[in-house]
């Protein structure tokens, strides 16, 4: 009779489950080849592709490793890439303009294996890099090209393209303040594709992102007479745009609005909008009442809610409350993010509380949160210019520890706290785990570090940091040669 194994126990098998920092340490140490260890692992579990793709996203690696691994993967049969790798991948190539240009034949080499990628969140990532990599006068021609391009491409692959891939691009301009040219797309292309109520809202929001209340209004009011019904979202944009230019009763004169038709109740957004606009005002007291009112109308306040109400409490000074719900996220299960941690660490920046930054920064740090590049670099200065780089090398081990590259410009200030402090040998450590992980510093940190290893009379590590620097110029015209 064959013996029977039982199964490991659960405990062994999480601790087989590979992590996505750890995935990312691996192909990043590896760079710019692939290494064979995730061509097995992905394949087994293709979830774990978009958190591995927007890991490396958030901690400003390099887009070449990505590229080379995501290829390798398309050319693997009956391999499911998910869907939404294929935006965030293209965000990292646009990131850096070097590589903005492997994009689109990228995206030309999907209809015959890949058609399902073509989605219209990956379209909008192409526009803006199309509208960003360009020169400014031919970045319109650029956009129009790459939108007609795209159809063409849909159209091979046989998947629809219409008003939602309409919107990307009228999202795209909207995006950058140049709603007149997204105005002119849409008389170009709205008979081509047909507009939906999106394709309007679209359009106020980039005349409210343009800070054109006037214009807004009178777009508004056009669209009615031609037929275009508002809704929740069209208030809701109309309320943002008069939120911050301060007249928030004009605002509330909206929800009233919204309150006496039958199809269009006040939704999530549109009190979140209307609590962020009583903090613009410094009306702590409406907000809350706001945040309460949520519940009568059956609208369970999220976590965007709960920050709008933090922010009010900021915004006039009343920290201790906006703590008070903080905890109170905490004690609801709603978890905390990069925007809640930088409201409270900004509002106690302003009252030069150091004692207060230091509660939220140790909160962050025991719950485990990965704060995003803002976040980063608002501690990292407090610390470094508060003569304390000591807690600032405590961030950056915590974030090296998660396998997130802090940003160049992190480096910067605490390379320069470290060596004004004396602790040279530490700045070195964190000069070289940045190139070791494929980053390449900027020439202040190295000008810096240099100079003090000078001073210390270090010249071995002088010369090590100099061989890091050509090496790290060196891998870059390199990678530059292999995506070209």
């Amino acid at each position: 009779m064959p013996l029977l194994l039982a199964p490991p126990p659960r405990a062994a098998r999480t601790l087989l489950t590979p992590t996505v920092p750890h995935l990312a340490r691996i192909l990043l140490a590896r760079a710019p080849e692939t290494p064979p260890l995730l061509l097995e692992i992905i394949p087994a579990s293709p979830s774990l592709l978009t958190p591995l793709l927007s890991h490396l996203l958030l901690s400003h690696s390099p887009p070449i490793p990505a590229f080379s691994l995501f290829r390798r993967l398309l050319a693997l049969p009956n391999f499911p890439v998910p869907e939404g790798s294929l935006p965030v991948l293209l965000r990292l190539l646009a990131r850096s303009r070097r590589y903005a240009h492997l994009s689109f034949p990228l995206l030309e080499s999907l209809p015959a294996t890949h058609p399902h990628l073509l989605s219209t969140p990956a379209l909008a990532v192409l526009l803006s890099t199309a509208l960003s990599a360009s020169a400014p006068g031919a970045s319109f021609d650029a956009a129009v090209t790459c939108f007609d391009s795209a159809a063409r491409v849909w159209a091979r692959a046989g998947r629809a393209f219409g008003a939602a891939e309409l919107n990307a691009l009228l999202r795209a301009f909207c995006a950058r303040g140049r709603v007149a040219e997204a105005r002119a797309l849409f008389h170009r292309y709205c008979d081509a594709y047909p507009p939906d109520t999106r394709t309007f809202n679209t359009l106020l929001l980039g005349f409210k992102e343009a800070g054109n209340v006037q214009a807004l209004d009178l777009f508004y009011h056009d669209a009615v007479l031609r037929g275009f019904m508002p809704d929740a979202v069209s208030y809701c944009v109309r309320m943002d745009a008069y939120c911050k230019k301060g007249r928030f009763l004009d605002a509330l004169d909206l929800l009233d609005e919204m309150r006496k038709k039958e199809n269009c109740r006040p939704t999530q957004e549109v009190f979140t909008t209307l609590i962020y606009g009583a903090g613009i005002v410094r009306n702590a007291v409406r907000a809350r009442q706001l945040f309460d009112e949520m519940e009568q109308w059956g609208v369970i306040p999220d976590r965007g809610a709960h920050n709008a109400l933090m922010g009010a409490y900021v915004r006039a000074r009343d920290l201790q409350s906006g703590m008070a719900v903080m905890s109170e996220m905490e004690r609801k299960g709603i978890g905390l993010d990069d925007v809640s941690y930088n409201t409270m660490l900004c509002g106690f920046q302003r009252i030069g509380d150091l004692e207060g930054i230091w509660k939220v920064y140790s909160k962050m740090v025991g719950s485990g949160f990965m704060p995003r590049t803002r976040t980063t670099m608002l501690l990292m200065r407090v610390f470094c210019e508060n003569a304390r780089p000591d807690l600032g090398l405590e961030l950056w081990d915590y974030l090296m520890g998660k396998g997130s590259v802090p940003h160049r410009h992190a480096l910067d200030v605490l390379v320069t706290g470290l060596c004004c402090r004396g602790v040279v040998f530490e700045a070195y450590r964190c000069f070289r785990e940045m190139i070791e992980m494929g980053m390449a510093p900027t020439e202040r940190a190295f000008r810096v570090l240099e100079g003090f290893l000078k001073r210390k009379r270090e010249f071995g590590k002088l010369e090590e940091i100099r061989k890091m620097m050509k090496a790290t110029q060196l891998e870059e015209h390199q990678s530059d040669e292999e995506a070209a």
